[in-house]
């Protein structure tokens, strides 16, 4: 199996991210299952759900963004909000690895670079927004070189500077 260029494996997950749409169904006609909150229950007699995700590319990395609304109440009954939100994001990365590899034929590597972070907006004293985002380092992708640290960065000048009085840069 060939190697996938970085617009492929870009494309891939473009594709994989689109069949989440709220009523999107399979080749035999099933609903698709990401595992979101929205997908419980009757949607014909319960109340509906808003919630879903995007995804968006920075460099070698991926920034899953995903958007929920909750009640309050239902906020003060969550012992741990980080933690239900990390699974959240494990159901949405492995329903892109899946269906990745529909597409693609090739497997993605998703790896987390840090913690999601989370933040609660209150729309009024019943309902809330969450909306949380999480990065993760796409594997496979080429010409991407390791960014430097500010103190590197900063060191670097420092001794390209000091070159510069002892009779130019070497």
């Amino acid at each position: 199996m060939a190697a996938s260029t970085t617009y492929e494996i870009i494309q891939g997950i473009s594709q994989a991210a689109g069949m989440s749409y709220d009523g999107a169904v399979d080749e035999k006609g099933e609903p698709v299952k990401v595992g979101l909150k929205r997908e419980e229950g009757n949607p014909l007699v319960d109340k509906r759900v808003m919630d879903g995700f995007s995804v968006s590319f920075h460099g070698d990395q991926l920034c899953v963004h995903y958007h929920s609304e909750v009640t309050k109440k239902e906020l003060t009954n969550i012992k741990d909000l980080d933690g239900e939100t990390a699974a959240m994001f494990k159901k949405i990365v492995s329903f892109l690895k899946k269906e990745y590899k529909k597409i693609t034929g090739n497997g993605l590597t998703l790896t987390s670079t840090c913690d999601c972070k989370v933040r609660v907006e209150y729309i009024s004293h019943i309902r809330c927004w969450l909306t949380a985002k999480q990065y993760f380092k796409i594997g496979g992708l080429k010409g991407f070189e390791e960014e430097k640290s500010a103190e590197d960065r900063l060191d670097d000048s420092i001794k390209k500077w000091i070159s510069l009085g002892k009779g130019g840069p070497k």
